[in-house]
């Protein structure tokens, strides 16, 4: 099962420049946390991929082994791992975030 899993996870990150596993959607976000990681990405005006780990428990679970991270949500910039919210909040209040996005030569939309 966690092989499947892994595979769904991979798949999205191979073909999607930034991904976000979250609770809810971009849209709709389900908890305060997936929320603020939202609103960093929108401020940078960068274009990402939301998932929503609440629709699938499987996926949720998954996402956690995958990165041997605990919570939810969780960013990814090209494949790698960023972290989550605390993490991502810090990134972008001390600009590190816009240069991972430059270093990857990620632009705004």
């Amino acid at each position: 099962m966690q092989n499947v899993v892994f595979e769904r996870i991979q798949a999205e990150l191979d073909s999607n420049d930034i991904v976000l596993f979250m609770k809810g959607e971009a849209a709709f976000p389900q908890c305060g946390f997936s929320s603020l990681v939202v609103q960093v990405l929108s401020q940078l005006g960068v274009n990402f991929k939301d998932i929503n780990v609440l629709e699938d428990s499987d996926l949720r679970q998954g996402v956690k082994d995958f990165t041997n991270w605990p919570t939810i949500p969780q960013l990814y910039v090209k494949g790698e791992f960023v972290g989550g919210c605390d993490i991502v909040r810090e990134m972008y209040e001390s600009g590190e975030l816009q240069g991972l996005l430059d270093e990857k030569g990620i632009k705004a939309a």
